[in-house]
C-alpha cells in the first residue's frame, strides 16, 4: 500500500521545497485573514433576508476551529457589524466583496504555481473569476447553513408523526458532521477545477479534494485539541494569543489546501507522461 503511494510522496516532498510551500503557505494565511471578516460581514449582512439564526454562521466551523480564534473573530465581527452601515446593495458591499475575493486571488496564484503555468488571463478576467468563485463559495455556505435549519425542521416533523423524535435528533447529530464534509468537498473541488490557468476535467480535481477535505478537518481537530489541552497561548503571549492561534490555523488551512493542488498536479503531470 505503501508502495503504491511512493512516488506520489516523493514527488510531493520535492514540490514542498521546491515551490517553498511553507512561505506560500504564510502568504495565503495573510490572504485569508484579509479576506476572513469582508466574507463574513457579506453574509451577516444577507442575513435578515434569509431563515437562518446568526449563530449558525459561526456554528457550520464551532468544534472544529481553536476556541481561542472562534472567540476572536466572534468578538471582532460584533464590534464591525455594530458599526456597519449600509445596506446589501451599497458601495461598501462592492468593497467588501473586492476584499474578500484576496484570499481566492492568493490560492489562483498559488495553484498555477503548482502546475507550473503562468497567469495569462488579464486582471480583469483573473480579478472577476476570483470574485465569482467568492459568490459560489458564499452560494454554497448559505446553502450549509440553510440546510440545519431547513432539514431538521422537516426531520423533526416526520419523525415526530412516527413517534422517533429522540432517535431523529440521534442521526441529525451525526449526519451534521457528513454534510459538512461533503459541502467542504464540493467547494475544494470547485477551487481546484476552475482556479488554475489551464483547461482540466472536474474529475481531475477530485484527489486532492478528498485529500484537502480529510486533511483541513483532521489537522483542524487536531490543532483544536492541541490548544485546547496543551498549548496555554493566552499565558505565553497575552492578549495576542488568539491573534497567534487565529493565523496558525489559518496558516495550516492553507499549507493543507497547496498539497491538494500539488496532488493534482502530480496526477495531471503523469496523466500528460503516460498519454
Amino acid at each position: 500500500m505503501i508502495g503504491r503511494f511512493k512516488p506520489l510522496l516523493k514527488k510531493l516532498w520535492e514540490r514542498i521545497q521546491g515551490d517553498d510551500l511553507p512561505g506560500l503557505s504564510a502568504q495565503l494565511a495573510y490572504f485569508f485573514l484579509l479576506s476572513l471578516f469582508p466574507l463574513l460581514i457579506f453574509l451577516f449582512t444577507l442575513l435578515p433576508y434569509l431563515p437562518i439564526p446568526h449563530q449558525n454562521i459561526m456554528g457550520i466551523i464551532k468544534g472544529i476551529a481553536p476556541k481561542e480564534a472562534l472567540a476572536l473573530i466572534n468578538k471582532n465581527l460584533k464590534t464591525i457589524m455594530s458599526n456597519h452601515s449600509g445596506g446589501l446593495l451599497s458601495f461598501g458591499i462592492i468593497g467588501t466583496i473586492w476584499s474578500a475575493s484576496n484570499g481566492i486571488n492568493a490560492l489562483v496564484r498559488a495553484f498555477n504555481k503548482s502546475y507550473d503555468v503562468k497567469e495569462s488571463r488579464s486582471f480583469i478576467v483573473a480579478r472577476g473569476m476570483s470574485i465569482l468563485l467568492t459568490f459560489g463559495m458564499i452560494f454554497v455556505f448559505l446553502i450549509a447553513l440553510l440546510l440545519p435549519v431547513l432539514g431538521k425542521g422537516i426531520g423533526l416533523f416526520l419523525f415526530s408523526y412516527l413517534g422517533l423524535t429522540k432517535q431523529f435528533l440521534t442521526l441529525w447529530g451525526a449526519l451534521r458532521w457528513l454534510v459538512s464534509a461533503l459541502i467542504l468537498f464540493v467547494v475544494f473541488t470547485g477551487l481546484y477545477w476552475i482556479a488554475p490557468n489551464l483547461k482540466m476535467r472536474c474529475k481531475s480535481a477530485i484527489p486532492g479534494a478528498i485529500f484537502a477535505t480529510v486533511g483541513w478537518i483532521i489537522t483542524s481537530l487536531g490543532f483544536s485539541l492541541y490548544v485546547g489541552h496543551f498549548a496555554n497561548y493566552a499565558n505565553t503571549y497575552g492578549n495576542i494569543g488568539a491573534i497567534i492561534v487565529l493565523m496558525t490555523w489559518l496558516y495550516l488551512s492553507a499549507f493543507i489546501i497547496i498539497i491538494g493542488g500539488e496532488i493534482n498536479a502530480f496526477y495531471a503531470d503523469r496523466h500528460k507522461k503516460n498519454c
